[in-house]
């Protein structure tokens, strides 16, 4: 049977999508992506690939030089952007995940339209079966109260996916998902660990500054040392990476039932603040 029907030349614009094509093993699909888009998939820096823009500062004319039969993109979206996506007159998908069953879904629909639904039910699988043992693990054990965050400046927390993940890792989440937020009020609720995972920041977050700007010298997680940075994208891009995230999360959380991970980083000396 004739498979003609399946997309051949995919422009990603958004991280999560080209992780997701990477992890069903389809990304000599991919004709294009963001420079974001390799620091999730290393790999593509051996492979000749247009570089655009991404969901937010999408441009019709780098779409159309790829000469893709697929454009998929996810958010964050501005209206200026998807217009120009829908101008280039190719088709088009886009997500706007919240919570990890939208994930899911979403691997789903990619994994559907590559001819690899078997390989995406897979890895929603692993995914769905790792969450669930760290939650086994975490079930009777104390909840610490956890605000993470995604942005600094205003401070925002992070996404109702990384709610769920601190949960099954055995915390409270603090705050509305996805919200703006205050020092003041973070202050106030005096959470027990700080986790900062900025977007585009990769692990670079100066967490040192960001306590003694705000004050938080006092708080109980400073007090105890229980701040840390956790790489953007394992905790940002909605895809089978976030249970590298799950596991950073785990440690930092309940460190004495999970081992460190790989990309977190921690504040070692308080009295440095």
């Amino acid at each position: 049977m004739t498979k003609d029907y399946l997309p051949r030349r995919i422009v990603s614009l958004q991280p999560s999508v080209t992780a997701i094509l990477a992890e069903i093993g389809e990304l000599d699909r991919l004709v294009a992506c963001t420079k974001y888009c390799i620091d999730i998939c290393p790999q593509l820096k051996d492979i000749r690939l247009v570089i655009v823009s991404d969901s937010w500062t999408a441009q019709a004319e780098q779409i159309l030089a790829a000469r893709p039969d697929l454009v998929i993109a996810s958010v964050p979206y501005q209206e200026k952007a998807v217009s120009e996506i829908l101008r280039a007159g190719v088709r088009f998908l886009g997500f706007a995940p919240r919570t990890l069953a939208d994930i899911y879904a979403d691997i789903a629909m990619i994994s559907g339209l590559v001819g690899a639904s078997l390989r995406g039910k897979l890895v929603i699988e692993r995914m769905q079966d790792e969450i669930q043992s760290v939650q086994e693990k975490t079930t009777s054990l104390e909840r610490p109260l956890v605000y993470c965050e995604e942005w600094g400046k205003p401070l925002i927390a992070s996404q109702l996916w990384v709610a769920e993940l601190i949960e099954a890792a055995g915390g409270r989440f603090l705050g509305k998902p996805g919200m703006q937020t205050t020092s003041e009020s973070v202050l106030a609720a005096n959470p027990d660990i700080v986790i900062a995972a900025w977007c585009g920041a990769g692990d670079r977050v100066p967490l040192e500054k960001i306590i003694s700007a705000r004050g938080w010298q006092n708080m109980a997680a400073t007090k105890n040392q229980r701040v840390f940075c956790i790489r953007d994208e394992f905790l940002n891009t909605p895809a089978p990476t976030l249970l590298q995230g799950l596991q950073g999360l785990a440690s930092a959380i309940h460190p004495e039932l999970f081992p460190a991970a790989s990309g977190i980083r921690q504040i070692m000396e308080s009295a440095h603040i």
